[in-house]
């Protein structure tokens, strides 16, 4: 289980995908994919920060309240929070591939994704 935010620096940078980059919003680092924010621990709770939809979110911390939980902060966002030494690896991975490719403009990734067949990102 990924305890802490340099575990899961070094998870999402070692899926070695393009258009990441590290960043400092509102003084804190964050990871960018294709400049928006894609990877991130939050500076209110010990948790990562994913992306979701509403009705995943409500089934997900419904489900697993331990692991899945809102902090008000972000309860306007489609977003979700996974409290530290309970974020499954290979969740944040498949995640994180869907975020990055969700994240590329369409035109660039359909060009990425036919140069690089066997790359990971490719396989998301």
């Amino acid at each position: 289980m990924i305890a802490d935010w340099p575990e899961l620096k070094a998870l999402a940078l070692s899926l070695d995908l393009p258009g990441v980059t590290v960043a400092h919003p509102w003084g804190h680092e964050a990871l960018k994919a294709h400049g928006k924010m894609w990877c991130w621990w939050s500076p209110y709770e010990d948790a990562a920060v994913f992306r979701t939809d509403r009705d995943e979110r409500e089934m997900l911390t419904q489900a697993d309240p331990d692991t899945f939980f809102l902090h008000p902060h972000y309860g306007a966002h489609p977003l979700v929070l996974v409290r530290a030494g309970r974020i499954d690896p290979g969740w944040a991975r498949a995640r994180l591939l869907r975020d990055w490719r969700a994240a590329a403009p369409k035109r660039w990734l359909k060009g990425w994704l036919a140069e690089n067949p066997g790359h990971i990102g490719a396989d998301a």
